[in-house]
């Protein structure tokens, strides 16, 4: 049977390593409620004092690229970082690459965090949710808990910090930026990206040859 973790011991343990207050109840009950013990496992993921370095403001850093094989999907990202010094570091590098990859591989991502999704985009996924037939039956109360659930999924679906990190399915990216900026000693921040996916947006021609010369032949 799992410990009950207090809210008084979660606030403490934020308090102790400035880790999320998810990270703090989650490191509680690994470690039976155990303080010492939850900083240690905290520290040990890198997540102690992440939070509390997120705030500061964060102007350095660098461009990564990343071109897929095959050469048909690009990503650019902009990572910024407090100083040029952290900025050169392998590290911070190879974070920089592992995000650009992520982008490549998750091409329903449009947006850093929820947060910076459109509010007109929420509405409009609110009002097609609100208009299926499988919630037309359903009490309004319920209802609006499953539009709400739906909503939120789908805008997690459209932000790169919630998805899980393609090298390591048990963190987050938000986790793995937490995890550097603890190593680092810095401020992370995925300021933008665009990604290029060869013949997005252009018509395809459908017609073939053969289509092509009958259509000279009956022209002429």
């Amino acid at each position: 049977m799992s410990q009950k973790i207090s809210t008084e011991n979660i606030k403490e343990l934020r308090t102790k390593t400035g880790a999320g207050m998810m990270d703090c109840k989650k490191a509680l009950e690994a470690s039976e409620g155990k303080i010492d013990l939850a900083i240690e496992n905290l520290r040990k993921k890198g997540l102690a004092s992440a939070d509390k370095k997120s705030t500061r403001i964060a102007t350095e850093g660098l461009i990564e690229s990343y071109i897929h094989a095959g050469s048909r999907i690009g990503v650019i990202v902009e990572l910024n970082c407090e100083t040029d010094y952290v900025a050169r570091q392998p590290e911070f590098h190879s974070l920089a690459h592992d995000i650009a990859m992520q982008l490549a591989a998750c091409q329903l991502v449009d947006y850093v965090s929820t947060n910076d999704i459109p509010q007109e985009l929420v509405l409009k996924e609110r009002n097609i949710e609100n208009e299926k037939d499988d919630l037309s039956k359903k009490p309004q109360e319920i209802k609006k808990q499953i539009v709400e659930g739906r909503i939120q999924k789908r805008l997690k679906e459209l932000s790169l910090m919630d998805q899980a990190f393609i090298k390591n399915h048990e963190i987050s990216v938000e986790e793995l930026i937490k995890q550097h900026i603890s190593l680092l000693g810095e401020n992370i921040k995925i300021r933008r990206f665009e990604r290029f996916i060869l013949g997005e947006g252009l018509e395809r021609k459908s017609d073939n040859f053969t289509q092509e010369v009958s259509k000279m032949i009956y022209n002429n």
